[in-house]
């Protein structure tokens, strides 16, 4: 029997009411369960479990609410055997129904029966018609308008991915795309994307949108994103509040903005308030002077909660990667990388022969990289942005630190502490460090 099923025969039942009611509550046993996410791996709150009489379901029926923790109990079910089943609106977002379980009641004795949304494996399987051990990941969800919140059909899905190939004349780089229309009730599914890295999503509807989201693929390889498509008029706002994560201690002076929209700064409580953003899933990025910068998908919709963003400082980050990181005195890659010609470097000697007061001076100095804004966010010459200058990604001890500014590189790596410094364009950056969907370069710095 399928979900469908059960639900028509609830609603006969629902019909029928008056002449099969259901029996008294204190006669029979008790079904008692769980109802859990297989995604989230957490319980299911606020799940409806139902159980009805496979035999004739006008015999008995009976709802009830799964608790915050999915917990549910219905007392008084006479003997027989049933079928039990859930709703949820995370199962609707998926896009799947949840499998029906059988039971047996016999006398008076208890039934436990936990019940779980199926697992990413195979939701993947049943979803995108794959074998088991397809290795690709999957996103799915629902699309809706920002302003009504009502489901979205017939809206493009898009999903983009870089693709690096290591052959015979080099490493060769190709963007790959796969595309969904969303259904009536607003529901896609990408599938074939690859297993790791970052997914590019963008949902499109002639001129509503929502922005670039840049999603890195989890290891489950399985995604449940919902979207809000919305205008390029500016009339949406957003608020939060902006702490250090050691503390709970507000940021004043933080830098947040929507990407591609407006910018404002903390108060001396770390609140702020965006007026007039683009609506629709946006993202955000929030800066503080000497913190790990934060950028995270938003829904900038009517019923918008206030955003709390804790900010980890960079200290703690950097330490993290000193730990992990391949350090340069051990790594026969960095001669290999120059020796090869590709890319720019700056070594001990360099620095020796041209001493700076800031680290980034080291590559700012260099024809083709410069620092702008009030950020001074580092800037390459690239194929995007405006008059050709874009963001590269930076690395520090080979590991990526995204979207670091030059003042975040100078609070924290002194010139002293530098041992070496490699900079690549977009087309010659060895794939352990290619900037990925940015359409920039990469800059790597090595300490001692």
């Amino acid at each position: 029997m399928s979900l469908k099923t059960l639900v028509g025969i609830l609603l006969l039942v629902g019909a029928a009411g008056a002449q099969s009611p259901t029996p008294n509550s204190a006669v029979g046993a008790t079904v008692s369960g769980a109802v859990f996410d297989s995604l989230a791996r957490a319980p299911l709150g606020g799940a409806v479990v139902q159980l009805v009489a496979a035999d004739s379901p006008s015999r008995f029926e009976k709802s009830v609410t799964a608790d915050s923790l999915g917990r549910f109990s219905m007392s008084g079910v006479p003997d027989g055997a049933y079928a039990i089943g859930f709703f949820h609106a995370l199962l609707d977002s998926l896009g799947v129904e949840a499998p029906l379980k059988q039971l047996t009641v016999t006398g008076a004795r208890s039934v436990k029966v936990d019940l779980a949304i199926p697992s990413p494996m195979r939701l993947k399987a049943a979803i995108c018609k794959q074998s088991m051990s397809d290795s690709s990941a999957m996103i799915t969800g629902i699309v809706r308008d920002s302003k009504t919140e009502a489901p979205a059909s017939d809206v493009n899905v898009w999903g983009e991915w870089l693709e690096l190939s290591i052959g015979t004349r080099g490493v060769s780089q190709n963007v790959q795309r796969v595309r969904a229309v969303t259904s009536d009730n607003g529901w896609f599914a990408l599938c074939n994307l690859p297993a790791s890295g970052t997914i590019a999503l963008v949902a499109i509807r002639g001129v509503d949108s929502t922005g670039v989201l840049e999603l890195p693929v989890p290891a489950e390889r399985f995604m449940r994103r919902d979207l809000y498509v919305g205008v390029a008029r500016r009339d949406g706002q957003l608020r939060g509040i902006v702490v250090a994560s050691a503390g709970n201690k507000p940021l004043a002076g933080a830098h947040v903005h929507v990407v591609d929209g407006p910018q404002t700064r903390t108060n001396e409580r770390g609140e702020w308030t965006l007026a007039e953003a683009p609506t629709g899933t946006r993202m955000l990025e929030v800066r503080a002077l000497g913190y790990y910068p934060e950028r995270r998908r938003v829904d900038v919709v009517g019923s918008s909660a206030p955003i709390e963003v804790k900010l980890s400082t960079l200290k703690a980050v950097l330490d993290t990667v000193k730990i992990v990181a391949s350090r340069l005195r051990n790594d026969p890659g960095f001669e290999r990388r120059r020796r090869s010609g590709m890319g720019r470097f700056v070594t001990e000697e360099d620095m020796k022969r041209f001493p700076v007061i800031q680290t980034s001076d080291f590559f700012t100095r260099l024809p083709g990289i410069r620092r702008d804004g009030p950020q001074a966010k580092i800037l390459m010459r690239g194929a995007l942005g405006t008059d050709g200058w874009c963001e590269p990604a930076v690395f520090i001890d080979g590991h990526e630190m995204s979207f670091m500014t030059a003042e975040d590189i100078d609070d924290w790596i002194p010139p002293h502490k530098v041992q070496a410094i490699e900079i690549y364009s977009e087309g010659t950056a060895p794939p352990e460090f290619h900037p990925g969907l940015r359409g920039c370069g990469s800059i790597v710095v090595w300490t001692k």
